[in-house]
């Protein structure tokens, strides 16, 4: 049995991220510091803002614009998941969000290849209030991206 706390990952982690993770969002400046590159890319989807403060993106039909970041260090996915409150080993209605691996583009539609990224299920959207943005784009400020 493969024990996944031994498993070294040679390839580095990617991430996209579309809410209080993207460069100059509250939360950028946690992973700042490891962030290898932070390139403008999109991924299909639904986008949403909470009255929290932060995003929630679903499967689905749309575009949603965000960030690929790049990380040296895969070990980096472990604090991510406590920031958005994901534990593997749950339930998934007892997380906020879940990690899902999908596909990235550049804004011009080119591939980027895969990505992690962190989803919010509909109903847990509706339960918190959640409004869809339709433009795909979430900023925590009055100003448009």
């Amino acid at each position: 049995m493969i024990n996944k706390s031994n498993i070294k990952f040679s390839e580095e982690l990617r991430v996209f991220v579309y809410g209080t993770l993207k460069p100059g969002e509250a939360n950028y400046r946690l992973c700042e510091n490891q962030v290898l590159t932070a390139k403008k890319a999109i991924a299909s989807g639904k986008l949403y803002t909470l009255p929290m403060g932060y995003p929630a993106m679903t499967k689905g039909e749309g575009k949603v614009h965000g960030y690929l970041l790049s990380f040296a260090d895969s070990t980096l996915l472990t604090a991510l998941d406590d920031l958005e409150d994901y534990q593997p080993n749950r339930p998934m209605s007892e997380n906020l969000y879940y990690r899902q691996y999908i596909k990235i583009f550049e804004p011009t539609g080119l591939s980027l290849g895969s990505a992690w990224v962190y989803l919010m299920t509909s109903e847990k959207i509706y339960q918190l209030g959640g409004v869809g943005l339709v433009d795909g784009y979430w900023k925590n400020s009055p100003e448009k991206v």
